[in-house]
């Protein structure tokens, strides 16, 4: 198992968990349900993705080759999260937290979308490496 990727999707599982939470108790009386929807959004991505780092942490003993699309994949995986889930997080609680940059914070949701789609591409690419 490669500890790097399982350490990573430990942290990212229980943080959607505490953030999943989080949500159902202590934002339901202050949000609205479209910026609820919008956070439950958030930590449901970010729940399919720590199953797949999970899966990835599997990898072990690879190729040269399908390391490289592992590493990519995880890579991808990482950094769609924050950007994809934690975009979310931050426009669903942008009427509480009156953060004044929101604006600029959508464009960067389908960048990590498109982050989390290059590790799925990534993981399938690996898999053609593998014997």
């Amino acid at each position: 198992m490669d500890r790097r990727i399982l350490v990573t999707a430990s942290l990212f599982g229980a943080i959607a968990v505490m953030l999943g939470a989080f949500g159902a108790h202590g934002l339901k009386n202050v949000l609205d349900a479209g910026s609820i929807e919008i956070w439950t959004k958030g930590v449901e991505y970010q729940f399919y993705h720590t199953f797949a780092l999970l899966f990835l942490a599997q990898f072990k003993g690879r190729e040269a080759a399908q390391g490289k699309f592992v590493n990519l994949a995880y890579v991808f995986f990482t950094f769609g999260i924050l950007l994809f889930s934690g975009s979310l997080y931050l426009l669903a609680t942008r009427s509480v937290t009156n953060i004044g940059f929101v604006n600029y914070i959508g464009p960067v949701t389908p960048i990590g979308g498109l982050l989390l789609i290059l590790g799925w591409l990534s993981l399938l690419l690996a898999a053609l490496k593998s014997k």
